[in-house]
């Protein structure tokens, strides 16, 4: 099955480890993530001591399955490795995506818990963790084999979706998708107004 359409947050896991080659796996899945300029920007924190793991539930209060969690993995953008300021966001967004899909094609479970922009968050783990102050904590994603199933969830919502522009609706015609154009001194079709997903000339 399609580990994108099928993937879940899964919280609840088996008492079982998982591998060091399944981690390794995972990380290199993270690193092959897009990033602006190639500059990856991204370290991970690799967390399966299980004092470490105990105190994360005080550190995130959506977090209280972690000590259960056999493994957890800490994405971090690195500031000093930017070529682009602040884009190491999207890129620690692109990284931490791929480690929920490569999870779900290995047959594990995960679920991303988003630490940054909370700043008592990014702080408590790097106090945790003795991270550096130039290195943000952005996300810890929880990873082991899975207790609970669920079924692939179909979210597609065509109201989000807008074609050529933000107010045209994705049936308009040739001729409506011209009236839409600026100059043409005609009204433009109604369409949808609000949207998350954009196409050719529409700003994000």
């Amino acid at each position: 099955m399609d580990p994108v359409m099928s993937r879940r947050s899964i919280r609840e896991y088996k008492d079982h480890p998982v591998s060091d080659e399944m981690v390794h796996t995972l990380l290199k899945a993270a690193m092959v993530a897009p990033s602006a300029g190639d500059e990856r920007p991204w370290h991970f924190v690799v967390i399966n001591d299980r004092q470490v793991k105990a105190q994360i539930p005080g550190i995130h209060r959506f977090a209280p399955m972690a000590p259960n969690a056999p493994v957890a993995l800490l994405v971090c953008g690195d500031e000093n490795l930017q070529k682009h300021k602040g884009f190491w966001v999207q890129d620690c967004a692109a990284a931490t995506e791929n480690i929920l899909i490569e999870a779900q094609q290995q047959g594990l479970g995960a679920v991303w818990l988003g630490v940054y922009p909370v700043e008592g968050r990014v702080q408590a783990f790097r106090q945790l963790l003795d991270i550096p102050e130039h290195v943000i904590p952005f996300a810890l994603v929880l990873v082991g084999h899975p207790a609970e199933h669920k079924k692939p969830a179909d979210r597609y919502d065509d109201s989000r979706v807008h074609t050529n522009g933000w107010n045209v609706s994705r049936s308009a015609s040739s001729d409506e998708l011209l009236a839409h154009q600026p100059g043409n001194g005609k009204a433009a079709p109604v369409g949808t107004r609000q949207g998350r997903t954009h196409q050719a000339g529409c700003e994000q």
